[in-house]
């Protein structure tokens, strides 16, 4: 089966509402951070600020959404999403209306950590749900899985360049606290819709009949820091495209920067469903790795958002598949009763690594001043990705090993799946 093929039958079996629905739903995340950023950093004029306030939603939403996606396993995902969805709109409305009272900066990061507790992560669920979709295709299912992991890696990616780049159009139209307003709204109504999608009944109760396992091994613990590593990027890549906007007079370019680091990704995640099977995923990740370094290092050379955009944009296309290859190793070395909160997990180790990055980012530009800041910023950039090549050097051996127990686990696991 060709692989536009298999994209195909896979928007046949989940139907096409979803796909437009678990799209949209994470969109308020990826908008969430950056409006954070914008909205308390234009507030308090203090980068530093502005990035322990966006931090502080990643960390805090890094905490929650593994616990959400383990009750999610056990329960289903529709109640938990649901309410979610609600809390989560909710309490971006309250960091906006607060930050215009002018109430104390320790009050602002901790409702932004509020509102990161209580937000979904949207994509790392709909990874969950392909599974059960695809039951029942037989020899087709482990390659339908795989190509909806590269779609998810690219839906991921193009989220993260409407969010942005949304964020900094609704910034320069009205200000940065509407854009998270604009967030709150599309969480209220594309969170509940997939909440309440027909694929939400397909999950949950296979933990109780399959039993949980071992979830963090040591190969899943080096999969959480590769992704802490890639959440590191984001958020100093985020800090960095701030810094060189404000200091250029364009603090609304910031988002569109940023946003074109997913325009790589998209086009590059799609296309990773054309490699072929032979090329393992512990390959991929070092492949992936390798493009990391070489596309990140001219972020040092970058003087104006003219040239940012460029080369933010060709580091995107080893973004993608670099978080394809984590993501799919996860799914394949855990047992199957406990994905969902692999998947969160994998997603809340990248939160981490964007408060990680977000914030030493912020308080290297504070340092540097406003005409080298964004250099500084993007120097940990840098050595995200080079510390993400060492650890996939390091560690593929041990993918590669644990992916091989999976595959002898699974004929097993999918018939003690088939009776639930």
């Amino acid at each position: 089966m060709s692989p536009l093929r298999t994209y195909r039958r896979l928007f046949q079996l989940a139907g096409p509402a979803y796909v437009l629905v678990a799209f949209l739903g994470r969109l308020p995340l990826a908008m969430s951070q950056l409006g954070t950023l914008l909205l308390v950093s234009g507030a308090t004029d203090s980068y530093g600020l502005g990035g322990l306030a966006a931090g502080a939603l990643a960390v805090a939403n890094a905490v929650g959404s593994p616990v959400a996606g383990g009750i999610a396993d056990r329960t289903g995902q529709r109640t938990v999403v649901l309410v979610q969805s609600l809390l989560g709109a909710g309490a971006l409305t309250g960091l906006v209306g607060a930050t215009h009272a002018g109430l104390p900066a320790p009050v602002l990061v901790v409702l932004a950590g509020l509102a990161g507790l209580v937000m979904p992560q949207v994509g790392p669920l709909a990874r969950v749900r392909w599974r059960p979709v695809t039951a029942g295709t037989g020899s087709e299912q482990r390659r339908l899985v795989d190509a909806a992991f590269s779609y998810e890696g690219a839906a991921d990616e193009a989220s993260f360049v409407l969010g942005p780049a949304l964020v900094g159009a609704v910034a320069v139209v009205i200000s940065p606290g509407g854009s998270l307003l604009v967030a709150a709204g599309l969480l209220a109504v594309f969170g509940t819709a997939f909440a309440l999608h027909r694929t939400a009944a397909l999950t949950g109760g296979a933990v109780r009949r399959l039993g949980d396992g071992r979830l963090v091994t040591g190969a899943f613990a080096a999969l959480m820091l590769a992704q802490a590593l890639i959440g590191t990027l984001f958020g100093s890549v985020q800090t960095g495209a701030t810094a060189l906007a404000t200091a250029a007079g364009q603090p609304g370019a910031a988002g569109g920067i940023h946003a074109t680091l997913g325009v790589g990704s998209v086009v590059a995640g799609l296309a990773t469903a054309y490699l072929p099977a032979r090329i393992g995923h512990d390959r991929r990740v070092l492949a992936a790795a390798v493009g990391l370094v070489v596309l990140g290092a001219p972020l040092l050379l970058v003087s104006s958002p003219a040239t940012a955009v460029p080369v933010v944009a060709v580091l995107g296309l080893a973004v993608a598949p670099y978080m394809i290859a984590v993501f799919s190793l996860g799914e394949r070395i855990v047992p199957a009763a406990r994905v969902g909160a692999a998947m969160t997990l994998l997603a809340a180790a990248t939160g981490v690594g964007y408060a990680v990055g977000s914030g030493t980012a912020g308080r290297l530009a504070d340092a540097a001043g406003e005409g080298a800041g964004h250099t500084a910023a993007f120097s940990v950039t840098v050595t995200a990705t080079a510390l993400a090549l060492v650890l996939a050097l390091v560690c593929r051996p041990a993918w590669a090993r644990a992916v091989a127990r999976g595959n002898d686990e699974a004929e097993p696991a999918a018939e003690a799946s088939a009776l639930v």
